[in-house]
């Protein structure tokens, strides 16, 4: 794998911004303060379902993944793959008894070059709607495979 061998350009036009996955997830209150309490969440509006607020705390979307993890015919690259993090952007309060329909595509593709050579990143980005279509939350999962060393 070299940056010669891929063209990231094609890969972008091919691959990104295309749905290539849906699941709907059920939002209960039990999995909200099972969430909430393995995370160590101290607020109560996460972890009393009494509180006034109740509500998922920001991160909750970070526990779903689809059915897939990336589009058929994605390339391989052949290379190590590694999980690069996660970034959730909430932007609605999420309450028990919603159904979020997450749908995935992917929104970049890059690479980089380091002392291990060089890294091709995916970003993966799921979006959660709620059952009226409101967008309330972005969940990206990078994933990075890089050159398997030289023995």
């Amino acid at each position: 794998m070299t940056n010669t061998a891929l063209d990231i350009e094609a890969l972008k036009q091919q691959f990104l911004n295309r749905e290539f996955d849906q699941r709907t997830f059920d939002v209960t209150t039990e999995a909200i303060v099972t969430f909430a309490t393995a995370c160590g969440e101290m607020q109560s509006k996460y972890t009393d379902p009494k509180h006034p607020d109740f509500q998922a705390p920001p991160t909750f979307c970070s526990q779903f993944v689809g059915g897939r993890q990336l589009p058929e015919a994605y390339p391989r690259f052949g290379g190590i793959g590694m999980d690069a993090g996660k970034a959730i952007e909430p932007k609605l309060a999420i309450r028990p008894g919603t159904k979020l329909v997450g749908k995935s595509h992917l929104h970049d593709i890059y690479t980089k070059t380091g002392r291990s050579g060089t890294m091709v990143f995916t970003v993966m980005r799921m979006e959660f709607y709620d059952g009226a279509g409101q967008h309330v939350a972005t969940a990206d999962t990078r994933m990075v495979v890089r050159e398997r060393p030289q023995e």
